[in-house]
């Protein structure tokens, strides 16, 4: 059998997975001194991919592949891929829920409470303090309608809920969610304080002008699903005007954020630049679950966090 790991993991990491799976399979790593018509060998080789190749190499699928762990949790950007009912497919599952709901919680307490203006003020050795009081807010007892009731809305809303805030999902077919249509989210969106969308790529433009003006004035967007499920010049033209009075983004509609945007500009936004599933444990949890899935595949049972590429969950 044999293994390409796309993913780039450090001395440690490759070591676990040689340990573990040779002599039986042939691993091979990518490197930065592999080239590229080499790597693309190895992954038309494959019998088992760990990683998130290129969406062109998957023109032609690997004739042998049997399984593919890519090492995100989202997937929209292989939607075309033909990948065919044998071969099985998962995700990182809720590995980077909770570090994702963390950094987004973590950002709007940031607005609300100044701390992104503070520190801008200690690089430049300027105190203000007592002014700055009457601008804060506080996120207890905030009325939050979170888009998305998967794992890391579901995060999102165990963390907001600890912090005294009531909380509200929007998905159309979880039971998690207490907002399962337009006309609901419509209804309640005129009465929060607070929007998080946590929706996954295939909800292109969700948010969009007609969304950001049913919002409740001087209330704060948060996003840190994926950045094409906001329109991006309809939520800049919400900042400039005053309808929103802040954004915490996690994600931009292009990466990296270009330098001519005016986000970077706007004082009252906070940009985490697509950080929020990091931690310093993230490139573990990969190997673990591939080599979880590859002896579950092996013994006949079932994978962790399979995944329809087609479907987009």
């Amino acid at each position: 059998m044999i293994i390409y790991c796309h993913a780039i993991l450090d001395g440690s990491l490759n070591a676990k997975l040689s340990e573990a799976l040779t002599p039986q399979h042939q691993i091979h790593f990518r490197t930065e001194a592999a080239s590229n018509e080499e790597l693309k060998s190895w992954f038309a080789n494959a019998d088992y991919i760990l990683g998130n190749p290129p969406v062109a190499w998957f023109e032609s699928i690997p004739a042998n592949l049997k399984f593919w762990q890519l090492d995100s949790a989202g997937f929209d950007q292989y939607s075309s891929v033909a990948i065919p009912d044998h071969i099985k497919t998962a995700n990182m599952g809720d590995w980077f829920a909770r570090p994702c709901a963390e950094s987004i919680v973590g950002g709007v307490l940031a607005l609300y409470r100044g701390i992104d203006r503070l520190t801008l003020l200690k690089q430049k050795n300027e105190w203000i303090g007592t002014p700055l009081r009457a601008e804060l807010k506080i996120l207890y007892k905030q009325n939050v309608i979170i888009l998305g009731a998967g794992t890391i809305g579901q995060s999102v809303n165990a963390i907001l809920k600890g912090l005294g805030c009531t909380t509200h999902l929007m998905a159309r077919t979880s039971q998690e969610a207490d907002l399962r249509s337009k006309e609901d989210l419509f209804n309640e969106l005129p009465h929060a304080d607070l929007v998080v969308n946590t929706l996954p790529g295939t909800a292109q433009h969700f948010v969009n002008a007609e969304f950001i003006s049913a919002m409740k004035d001087q209330s704060v967007y948060a996003s840190v699903g994926r950045g094409s499920t906001t329109d991006e010049n309809a939520l800049i033209d919400a900042l400039k005007s005053g309808k929103l009075d802040g954004a915490v983004l996690d994600v931009t509609e292009m990466e990296p954020l270009p330098g001519d945007s005016p986000l970077w500009q706007m004082d009252h936004v906070i940009l985490t630049q697509h950080t929020g599933g990091g931690h310093k444990n993230e490139h573990m949890g990969k190997v673990d679950l591939f080599l979880n899935n590859i002896f579950a595949i092996q013994n006949g049972a079932a994978i962790a966090n399979e995944v329809s590429l087609v479907k987009g969950y």
